[in-house]
């Protein structure tokens, strides 16, 4: 199969603006300097705030009058909005390009995950008449058949038990930047997003402990693989949401990964196109390289760059995904001859020894996220190494303040 990799032509930068010591921004705030613009002649930022700045003016959420603000409003009961028989409900402007799980679960703050997979895979709820997927997105005018649903009670809101206030303890401590509509979190390594066979424990069941007085909990935006740690993004509300997701549709969102990998990848700078499909077995799921045609293949693209090396033995790479399919950045990199360390499906070096110190495990952290806050300005947050990563920077000498050139990256 072939492999497609196009060399970049970095432009240079001065000393000043390969300053890596950034901190984390938030709804438009910037930092006068070279990399803001706040000096004649300084480089805007490739990531933070250029494409959000002119892209659209603040956004904000419209507010009724005061004076309607003002007149409480009673809150219809739970059991109101019970379907107890069949119901077909038009999908309205708001819930246009929704998808099936996402509108339901707006639709009933209360139902279940679970039940929501058991009503569309068993085809009980229809579009237009027709059998759905849980990730089909719904247009404007469509006519969605809701069958009988059982709901959980949304939980009320009160003290929570001890083990709950020790789930809520271990979100806080992973949160990097938090505001009322967005929260960011550094996922440790080992910890899933979402539940599977015999999962107990995940991110979106410790977000539980965290559903407001209306039973609504934050929403997960996107995922990361259970084994790469880093930066996790989460709508606190249906409006976040709704504008995130969007973000993500469009590819304004960026994202930069970090990785070790075995040898020197050369070009040092390149792009990485292919085809790929999903390969499942009764145990195992991996993405293949595939030819453009074939059944499922999707079209992925990744931006790679050389950071720092390690005798020509290991190096350290950073890695910007231009589309998002799963295990993406782990396939490509198999795919040029250079699979990530520690990465128990993808490492295909035969007879390859691991570095005595080194840990194990996949060497990949979602190092940085850059998106378009619902409110307007720029969430800019970034991940720390995580411990198993920051062993092997420390016994292989590698400097985690160095300049980052994946900024130079084409942004498609």
């Amino acid at each position: 199969m072939s492999r497609r990799i196009k060399r970049m032509n970095p432009k240079p930068r001065s000393r000043d603006e390969r300053d890596d010591s950034r901190p984390h921004q938030a709804r438009g705030a910037k930092k006068a300097g070279p990399r803001s613009g706040g000096k004649p002649g300084g480089k805007p930022p490739r990531f933070a705030g250029e494409r959000a700045e002119r892209r659209a003016p603040e956004r904000a959420e419209r507010r009724p009058p005061k004076a309607a603000q003002e007149r409480p409003v009673p809150e219809k009961p739970v059991e109101a909005l019970l379907p107890t028989k069949v119901q077909t409900v038009k999908v309205t402007a708001d819930e246009n390009n929704m998808r099936v799980d996402r509108f339901l679960e707006a639709r009933f703050p209360g139902l279940s995950f679970s039940h929501i997979q058991r009503v569309v895979r068993k085809g009980e709820l229809r579009v237009d008449g027709k059998r759905v997927d849980s990730k089909d997105r719904l247009e404007e005018g469509q006519s969605v058949r809701i069958p009988p649903l059982k709901l959980d009670a949304p939980k009320v809101v009160g003290e929570l038990s001890e083990a709950a206030q020790k789930t809520l303890k271990a979100l806080k401590e992973m949160t990097i930047f938090e505001d009322d509509d967005v929260l960011v979190l550094n996922k440790p390594a080992g910890l899933a997003v979402q539940g599977g066979s015999g999962m107990t424990r995940h991110i979106d069941q410790m977000l539980e402990v965290m559903r407001d007085a209306k039973g609504q909990k934050p929403r997960l935006v996107h995922r990361i693989d259970r084994e790469t740690s880093g930066c996790l993004l989460i709508a606190k509300t249906r409006f976040a949401a709704s504008h995130l997701t969007g973000a993500f549709r469009s590819r304004s969102a960026r994202k930069v990964y970090w990785a070790l990998v075995p040898g020197l990848p050369k070009p040092k700078q390149g792009r990485i196109s292919t085809f790929l499909a999903k390969e499942e077995s009764e145990d195992d799921t991996i993405m293949r390289i595939a030819q453009h045609g074939d059944e499922g293949a999707s079209h992925a693209v990744t931006y790679y760059a050389v950071v720092e090396t390690a005798g020509n033995k290991l190096t350290w790479v950073s890695l910007k995904p231009v589309t998002g399919r799963t295990h993406q950045l782990r396939a490509h990199m198999a795919h040029i001859g250079h699979p990530i360390v520690g990465d128990p499906k993808y490492f295909n070096i035969e007879n390859w020894q691991l570095p005595g110190g080194l840990q194990n495990r996949l060497h990949l952290l979602a190092r940085r996220i850059v998106i378009p806050h619902p409110r307007g300005g720029v969430i800019d947050a970034t991940a720390p190494l995580p411990p198993h990563m920051q062993q092997s920077w420390n016994l292989l000498g590698l400097d985690a303040s160095r300049f980052d050139p994946i900024e130079n990256a084409p942004e498609e």
